[in-house]
C-alpha cells in the first residue's frame, strides 16, 4: 500500500508546480540544487518543464533543462513541453528544447503536428532547423 502524503509535503509540491507555472526559476533552481527531481510529476503527469514550456517561461525551461529535465517525457494526455511550446508559440522555448534534444515527433499530437493543425509557419519553421 502506497504511504500516504502529509498535508506539508503536499503543500510544497503545489508550490513547486505553481512556481513553474508562474516563473519562478530562481526558487525551482535553489530546490534543485538541493535534491528536488527535476522530473517530478503531478497528478496529470505534467512534468515541470511541460508547465514552464506551457506558460512561456523561458527561464524556467532553461533552468530545469541544466538540471537534467527530460524534454522527452510525455504527460497522460501524450502531450510534451515542445508541443506545448509550439502551441504557445514561444520560439525561445522551442529552441531550447530542440538544443536539449526534444524530438518534434514525440507526442501525440506532436510539435509538429501542433504546428500544422495550427497553422503556425515560424513554429514549423523552427521545428526544420531554419
Amino acid at each position: 500500500m502506497a504511504e500516504e502524503l502529509d498535508a506539508e509535503t503536499i503543500a510544497f509540491a503545489h508550490r513547486v508546480f505553481d512556481l513553474a507555472r508562474s516563473g519562478g526559476a530562481g526558487e525551482l533552481a535553489d530546490f534543485l540544487a538541493q535534491g528536488l527531481p527535476a522530473n517530478l510529476t503531478n497528478d496529470k503527469g505534467d512534468t515541470l518543464l511541460i508547465l514552464g514550456a506551457y506558460h512561456n517561461h523561458p527561464p524556467v525551461v532553461a533552468t530545469l533543462l541544466e538540471h537534467g529535465a527530460d524534454p522527452a517525457r510525455v504527460n497522460d494526455r501524450g502531450q510534451t513541453a515542445l508541443a506545448a511550446a509550439v502551441f504557445r508559440k514561444n520560439a525561445e522555448t522551442v529552441r531550447l528544447l530542440l538544443a536539449a534534444g526534444a524530438n518534434p515527433d514525440d507526442g501525440k499530437p506532436s510539435a509538429r503536428e501542433t504546428a500544422e493543425f495550427f497553422e503556425l509557419p515560424q513554429m514549423t519553421a523552427l521545428l526544420r532547423g531554419e
